[in-house]
């Protein structure tokens, strides 16, 4: 279950309505995206182990001070940078069925959550991001103007280990 303390909304009432369709859709993103632009493409930018946001801790099942398998990627659209894909998986889930993780290099890790029937995802959860959260500040400089960006994030599972995947949407997402 997504924790509300952290601020995490289980709805996307508050989300402005241009955003609340990309943000509240249960579906593929990257298929989605896909049909939006005639040229999608992964940007790999931060992969490995590392120690997960505050926020994503507990939900993991994780321990202060331990580390994670994370994955950050760009979704571009035509070349703009429309989403920052965040994914953080404990290690011991390295071990077993998402041990593909590690060799996705370019390709989107959607295509793999939606086409493996034994991958369950949990609700989706919604928070605006603001100066001050890690996710916010590692993307921040090309998006200085904006107060807030808007994310939504959920788990997967697949053989009870759990794989938080936090998309953050970027203002361009809203322009055809």
């Amino acid at each position: 279950m997504l924790d509300s303390r952290q601020g995490w909304l289980a709805h996307p009432h508050p989300i402005p309505r241009p955003l609340r369709t990309w943000l509240s859709d249960h579906g593929s993103l990257t298929a989605r995206l896909k049909t939006r632009c005639a040229a999608f493409r992964v940007l790999p930018l931060r992969i490995g182990i590392v120690r997960p946001n505050p926020d994503e801790i507990e939900l993991l099942g994780l321990r202060p001070g331990m580390r994670a398998y994370v994955r950050e990627v760009l979704l571009l659209c035509n070349e703009v940078p429309v989403v920052f894909a965040h994914s953080v998986l404990p290690q011991s889930g390295l071990r077993g069925g998402w041990n593909g993780i590690t060799r996705l290099g370019t390709r989107s890790l959607g295509e793999a959550l939606f086409n493996d029937h034994r991958i369950e995802r949990q609700p989706l959860a919604y928070k605006a991001v603001r100066r001050g959260h890690p996710l916010f500040d590692r993307i921040a400089p090309p998006h200085a103007q904006a107060r807030a960006l808007w994310a939504r994030r959920s788990l997967f599972c697949l053989h009870h280990h759990p794989l938080l995947v936090t998309e953050v949407f970027l203002p361009a997402i809203e322009t055809p």
